[in-house]
């Protein structure tokens, strides 16, 4: 359960962020339809804001998709499926939200809709605990440690290499 509220509290906390960058960005209705996602999901009117962030993730908006994620695989506002969790986690970790990539890493450690991979999930967790805000740093950097010591050498090492080679892209 406590990983669960650290989880909400990161979305939360990203959320503030994401909306400024929209913001700064000119995309002001993006931005106001983003927050009306996240007020919908905080008064936990889950139905809306799925919708919503649907609408946006569709669009490619990383923050959007890594809400959704997190909707599908809690089951808020739409059916449980860890497969649709992954792949909206997948979209908006593969643009370098660190949240996602967190949550990603996760879902290959515990092989929760994607096929169980230490290596996979070392790497995402890796990339997740190196961009995290200074406040949510620690914890998961201790969450990779505890993963990686499932892992033998190579597989640590496999996974670090992923993670160099890893650089993040838009979707068009």
């Amino acid at each position: 359960m406590n990983n669960v509220c650290g989880v909400v509290r990161d979305f939360l906390r990203v959320t503030a962020v994401v909306t400024g960058l929209l913001l700064l960005a000119g995309n002001s209705a993006e931005a106001a339809s983003f927050q009306q996602g996240v007020s919908a999901f905080s008064r936990q009117d889950y139905v809306s804001a799925s919708r919503i962030f649907l609408a946006l993730a569709e669009r490619g908006t990383p923050a959007a998709q890594s809400y959704l994620g997190f909707m599908f695989e809690t089951g808020r506002g739409v059916p449980q499926n860890y497969t649709e969790a992954a792949m909206w986690y997948r979209r908006a970790a593969e643009q370098g939200d660190s949240l996602a990539q967190y949550s990603l890493g996760l879902l290959y450690d515990k092989g929760q809709g994607v096929p169980r991979d230490i290596v996979e999930a070392g790497k995402w967790l890796n990339l997740s605990a190196a961009a995290a805000p200074p406040d949510a740093r620690e914890a998961r950097a201790r969450i990779r440690d505890a993963v990686t010591t499932k892992m033998t050498r190579g597989e640590i090492a496999r996974a670090r290499l992923r993670a160099l080679e890893w650089a993040p892209s838009r979707e068009r």
